[in-house]
C-alpha cells in the first residue's frame, strides 16, 4: 500500500466489514466484538492507514476561537518574534476555522497582565496560548481556566503543576548550564563571573531562578566551585545613572571579572555599557537575536548568544492547539526546542531564518 492513500472503505473491503464497523473502531465509539475490532486493528496497521485530518476539518466548517496573552514587543523588542511566529500560524491554519485574538500587556508592569487576562477570560474561548512572565500572578488565571475546561499551551516559561496542553521553549535549567560551560571553555583559569538579572523581579521569573540554577550546577557538579567565583547582581534600567552606578562599582572591585552572563534577551546593554566605558577583556553571554544583540555580535562585544527560538515558541503554541481542537491530535505535553549557539561566525545562518 506504499504511496496510496489508505480509505476506511479499503480497510472495510479487506475485513469484509460495513464502513461503518471500521468507523467505531477508529473512534473507539460503539459496539463491535472482539475478535472483528482486533481483525480491522490489524489492518489497519498492515495498510498503515492515517486518519485524513486536514479533510475532516476542511469539511466541519467550524470556528475555533484561540486567544493568545502576550508581552506587547513595543516595550520589548524580544516579543516581536513569538508574534510573528503567532501571525505565521494564524495564516497557515485560518483555513481550518482557527482565529487568534491576541491580547498584550506591558512586560514589566503586573496590573496590565491581570487587566489582559482578565479581558481573556471573559471572552471564554476555545483555547488560550500564553507567556506566563508573572509566575504568581498566572496561577489564580491557569486555575480559573482548568475549571472551565479551556486548554491552554504555554510557552518562554515552563510551569508544570497545572498540568497545560502543552509547554513550549527551551529547558531552562540546561540553558544555565550551557552558558557555565561556555564560559568555563572560555576561561580555563579561576576567575570570576558576573551573573546579570535585568528588569525582572526575579522571586516572580521561574525560568530565570532555573538558569541561575543550571549555571552554578555546572560548576558544583565538575567540582569547579572553588576556582570561579560566580557572584550574581539584579539591575533595573529605569534610573539609568543608577545602572551605571551599579555597573562602575562591580568592575572596579572586580579585577579578576572575565564574563558577564546575562539570564535574558538584554545582554546589550552590558555591552552598550562595556562600549561606553571602553572596557576591554570581559566576555558577554546572552540570549536571542535582538537587533542590537545583533549588532554587539557583529562588533565582538557579545561572544555567545543563545537562541531561544522565540518565533518558533509562538509559531507552535497555536498549531498545538489547532492539532488539539481541529485535528483532534495527541499534543506533547513538552516540546523543547534546541539550544543553539550563535556566535559572529554563524550568526548570518540565523538571520530571517523560517520556522
Amino acid at each position: 500500500m506504499e504511496n496510496k492513500l489508505v480509505r476506511i472503505k479499503d480497510i472495510a473491503e479487506k475485513a469484509n466489514v460495513s464502513t461503518g464497523t471500521v468507523d467505531r473502531v477508529l473512534h473507539n465509539r460503539g459496539r463491535v466484538s472482539a475478535d472483528v475490532k482486533e481483525r480491522i486493528q490489524k489492518i489497519i496497521t498492515e495498510m498503515n492507514y492515517e486518519p485524513n485530518y486536514s479533510a475532516r476539518a476542511l469539511g466541519s466548517n467550524k470556528i475555533y476561537s484561540v486567544a493568545a496573552l502576550i508581552p506587547d514587543y513595543t516595550y520589548d523588542p524580544y516579543w516581536f518574534d513569538p508574534k510573528s511566529g503567532i501571525d505565521k500560524a494564524v495564516k497557515e491554519l485560518k483555513q481550518y476555522g482557527i482565529t487568534v485574538t491576541q491580547f498584550q500587556f506591558i512586560p514589566d508592569n503586573v496590573d496590565s497582565f491581570n487587566q489582559k487576562a482578565e479581558e481573556l477570560s471573559k471572552m471564554k474561548p476555545d483555547g488560550i496560548l500564553l507567556a506566563p512572565i508573572f509566575y504568581k500572578e498566572t496561577l489564580p488565571f491557569l486555575e480559573r481556566w482548568k475549571k472551565l475546561k479551556i486548554p491552554f499551551v504555554i510557552f518562554n516559561t515552563q510551569i508544570e503543576d497545572y498540568n497545560p496542553l502543552s509547554y513550549i521553549g527551551q529547558d531552562s535549567y540546561q540553558s544555565g548550564v550551557l552558558a557555565a560551560r561556555l564560559f568555563h571553555y572560555g576561561h580555563p583559569d579561576p576567575c570570576s563571573v558576573l551573573l546579570a538579572h535585568i528588569d525582572e523581579d526575579i522571586s516572580n521569573s521561574a525560568h530565570l531562578l532555573k538558569k541561575e540554577q543550571g549555571f552554578r550546577a555546572y560548576f558544583e557538579q565538575n567540582h569547579l566551585s572553588e576556582n570561579y567565583i560566580i557572584r550574581r547582581v539584579e539591575l533595573q534600567r529605569r534610573d539609568y545613572l543608577a545602572f551605571m552606578k551599579q555597573l562602575d562599582s562591580i568592575i572596579e572591585n572586580n579585577a579578576e571579572l572575565k564574563c558577564i552572563y546575562v539570564t535574558t534577551s538584554k545582554g546589550y546593554e552590558i555591552a552598550d555599557y562595556l562600549e561606553e566605558r571602553n572596557i576591554k577583556g570581559i566576555n558577554v553571554i546572552g540570549y536571542d537575536l535582538v537587533p542590537r544583540n545583533i549588532y554587539f555580535i557583529n562588533t565582538g562585544l557579545i561572544s555567545f548568544v543563545i537562541n531561544q527560538h522565540p518565533r518558533g515558541q509562538g509559531y507552535w503554541g497555536i498549531h498545538h492547539l489547532a492539532d488539539h481542537l481541529v485535528f483532534k491530535k495527541k499534543v506533547p505535553a513538552v516540546k523543547y526546542l534546541p539550544l543553539d549557539i550563535i556566535t559572529k561566525e554563524n550568526l548570518n545562518y540565523y538571520l530571517n531564518e523560517e520556522i
